[in-house]
């Protein structure tokens, strides 16, 4: 294992009263892993970040209807809700918009759907939000949005603001659903991890033994690749494929803990190719196999996927149960053994705690601000 020397700095939180979650300082050796493309270069932005990194958020907007803060901490919008909570919570957020390096537009698609407003609804109130911030504020107009940036998870959000273009054009959109073939713009846009928080049961990890089953998937045959899954798979006798969910009449939790037996956790892209099962996995210990085109997954520029994820085109579903199997005993320790490391950037928490998900979004947000203050 690699050490550090003294010309190696440690990233130290600033310790802030009342903000326990940011004071946790981390093991360095964690991050002479390569589970980082580039571990020490992460350190010092990251360090960087904590000291300097400030975000205006907007306080136009009636907090009743769908600004500032959504419904619930749960369920498949629990990213965009941790979101707009962990940013209050956090020592990035600047009441002077002077100090910004980017601005927080807080529009909530997940509270539009909530109370039942079409797309078409959804994108006037967006349109009509992001006019009258531009018309009170200079902000937008010193760069057209490019230090702006709005946070939606699930395909909600994302075809609420398709119909304002030059909002998806101009500024940051941290979305879950990062698809190349729908205008997702990596350079400028930011995967947001879809989690399905609380996590029913604890995290699994050093617990291989306890892996005998080969893969595991078990879902709704909502795309062409599920449906390919199932019919493929679903009658294998060492891949455990159903083609509907596990029901909750066979027993408790069942489909959770299936997670804790398999090794490889199939991962197929849904409704669009993101998939809260790939954070599942990551929790229960099971390595995720993506198995979607296009996907530009969470923190990608600065985890290093392979490493702890088995990466496979869609075609390749024909083949899968060979490529599962050719991979040797070891290598498969190694991946199970990396995923535990990675855990900690795909959970939510409240405070937000350091490297955890919210972290790791604002480090991307960090990464794309511009250096030239306007």
């Amino acid at each position: 294992t690699n050490t550090t020397t003294p010309s190696q700095p440690r990233i130290v939180a600033e310790k802030k009263e009342g903000n326990v979650g940011e004071e946790q300082e981390d093991n360095d050796d964690d991050f002479f892993t390569d589970i980082y493309h580039s571990p020490k270069l992460f350190k010092l932005n990251f360090e960087e970040m904590e000291n300097k990194f400030k975000i205006y958020i907007y306080p136009d907007g009636d907090p009743k209807t769908f600004y500032q803060t959504p419904r619930k901490l749960t369920g498949k919008y629990a990213s965009e809700g941790y979101f707009f909570q962990n940013i209050r919570e956090s020592r990035f957020r600047t009441e002077d918009p002077d100090q910004a390096h980017l601005f927080f537009i807080p529009i909530s698609c997940h509270k539009m759907r909530g109370k039942g407003t079409s797309y078409e609804n959804m994108t006037i109130i967006v349109q009509n939000y992001l006019d009258g911030l531009i018309a009170k504020y200079p902000y937008w107009n010193r760069t057209l949005g490019a230090d702006h940036f709005f946070v939606t998870c699930h395909d909600v959000g994302v075809r609420a603001t398709e119909g304002v273009p030059f909002l998806v054009k101009n500024a940051i959109r941290v979305v879950c659903s990062p698809s190349y073939d729908v205008g997702f713009i990596p350079h400028k846009d930011v995967a947001l991890p879809q989690v399905l928080q609380p996590f029913a049961l604890p995290a699994g990890g050093n617990d291989v033994e306890n892996r005998t089953s080969l893969g595991f998937w078990a879902g709704h045959r909502n795309s062409k690749i599920r449906v390919i899954l199932a019919r493929v798979w679903e009658n294998d006798t060492e891949l455990d494929i159903s083609n509907n969910r596990i029901s909750r009449a066979t027993g408790h939790l069942v489909y959770q803990k299936r997670f804790y037996r398999t090794k490889f956790c199939i991962c197929p892209g849904g409704s669009q190719v993101n998939s809260a099962r790939i954070t599942d996995s990551i929790h229960y210990g099971c390595v995720p196999v993506i198995l979607s085109n296009y996907y530009d997954l969470p923190f990608n520029d600065i985890l290093d996927w392979q490493k702890f994820a088995v990466i496979l085109r869609e075609s390749d579903v024909y083949q899968l149960k060979q490529i599962l199997k050719s991979i040797s005993h070891e290598e498969f320790v190694s991946l199970h053994n990396n995923l535990v490391k990675v855990q900690k950037h795909f959970q939510w928490n409240t405070p937000p705690v350091k490297f955890d998900a919210f972290h790791m979004v604002i480090y991307e947000l960090w990464l794309r601000h511009h250096v030239i203050k306007y």
